[in-house]
């Protein structure tokens, strides 16, 4: 029997585009969003448009609402009309310019970040160097980017300045420490000798320093949280941390059952990679509104975001060679792990339910899952289960008033979508 929780994905997946296009307008005039094309995501409009999300409509698609409510089994707690009309953007109010590149707008703020993090992990010569390693620079830096976004639209919103506040660009310097510290230990269980184009921190210095460098990087985050002074953001972080662990035992383990077994996978994905990221914006939020349904704006655009940005990772490591990827392809695969397109592909295959179980450990298992991934539709309805979430973190950032901070935070949704590496 087919899995529900696939079933309601299948149901939503067959009318995304029409979804997509209730929810993308600009200026009065619709958007459409094509998914034609397997990893890329392109806007079209008509003549005279730029191509970029400025707003959405007021009324809310209800089934798209209940899609997201049924994945991550969790009430929707915006949907009180007087939130809507006391957060939501003034009807007709939209920013004239073209949304920003949100990588050129955060540039100003993030370009210190790995200094000032190299700063604060001041030790001895063979530490720093091992705490140093991911520091160079050379990163994405997409966490970073993402706080300090959320901050200046969350400070435009509250009728402050722009500029960030120093505890808010501590927690973009928070974020990456945890984000880095977590990359480390997980290289370690997982024995990866490759990361970021490089090799691993385990594989140059070994395991027992890769944990030592990784608890110190997380420890030294931890005393620039205390020095922000805030409790709540205290606490905020340590639900990060809790997730972190919890996040890792769960993908130690299987479910037989298919229904437990997507949500499982969900529940892992928010715990692993989107909590951070949604705890990071509720915390800028925290320093600068006291409204805790502003707070939840924030902590609901980087949930949607954070798991919509690991379903194209896992999409991406089936459909993105290793020089792109800077870690070997069907690493998930070779770790044990089943993935969103597994998981779909397990609808049309069954065969791979006794695979999943085994965590591909017998010899041939990862060619052939390998295989049944690309003779099903598993990939494109990853995607396009990625597609709804950033149908979500739009209508949620569209909540706060306009800014250019607020519409590259829109944009941002596009490129998390399209991005190939």
């Amino acid at each position: 029997m087919a899995c529900p929780w696939l079933k309601q994905c299948c149901r939503w997946n067959a009318s995304s585009t029409s979804l997509f296009e209730t929810l993308c307008h600009f200026k009065g005039r619709s958007v459409s969003f094509s998914t034609s094309s397997l990893g890329r995501t392109s806007w079209s409009s008509v003549p005279g448009n730029k191509g970029q999300p400025s707003s959405l409509p007021r009324t809310i698609h209800s089934k798209t609402f209940n899609f997201t409510t049924c994945l991550t089994g969790h009430k929707p707690r915006l949907l009180d009309p007087t939130l809507l009309q006391s957060c939501c953007c003034r009807k007709g109010a939209h920013t004239d310019a073209k949304p920003k590149d949100p990588f050129t707008l955060a540039q100003k703020d993030i370009t210190n970040l790995y200094d000032d993090i190299r700063k604060e992990l001041f030790v001895s010569k063979e530490l720093k160097s091992l705490c140093h390693y991911y520091f160079d620079g050379k990163g994405k830096a997409i966490r970073p980017m993402i706080v300090v976004l959320m901050a200046r639209a969350l400070n435009s919103h509250s009728n402050r300045s722009g500029d960030l506040l120093p505890g808010q660009r501590a927690v973009a310097m928070i974020t990456e420490m945890i984000h880095t510290a977590s990359l480390v230990h997980d290289d370690v269980i997982d024995g990866s000798d490759k990361r970021r184009g490089k090799r691993t921190i385990n594989e140059m210095w070994g395991e027992k320093k890769a944990i030592l460098a990784g608890d110190f990087i997380l420890s030294v985050a931890s005393m620039t949280m205390a020095r922000i002074g805030d409790n709540t953001v205290v606490k905020v972080f340590s639900q990060v941390i809790e997730d972190l662990v919890r996040g890792e035992f769960m993908q130690l383990g299987s479910k037989e059952n298919e229904n437990e077994r997507f949500k499982h996978y969900l529940e892992k994905t928010f715990k692993k990679t989107a909590s951070l990221i949604a705890n990071s914006c509720k915390a800028v939020s925290v320093l600068v509104n006291p409204d805790p349904k502003v707070h939840e704006i924030a902590y609901q655009y980087g949930k949607n975001v954070g798991i919509a940005f690991q379903l194209v990772d896992d999409v991406l490591d089936f459909t993105s060679g290793a020089n792109q990827l800077g870690k070997p392809s069907a690493a998930d695969l070779k770790l044990g792990l089943a993935t969103g397109p597994v998981l779909f592909a397990c609808q049309q295959f069954p065969e791979l339910h006794a695979m999943i179980m085994r965590r591909f450990s017998s010899k041939g298992d990862v060619d052939q899952a390998w295989q049944y991934v690309f003779k099903s539709d598993g990939v494109e309805q990853t995607k396009k289960l990625a597609q709804h979430y950033c149908q979500e973190a739009i209508r949620q950032i569209s909540m706060l008033r306009p800014s250019a901070e607020r519409d590259a935070l829109i944009r941002l949704t596009e490129m998390v979508l399209t991005r190939d590496k």
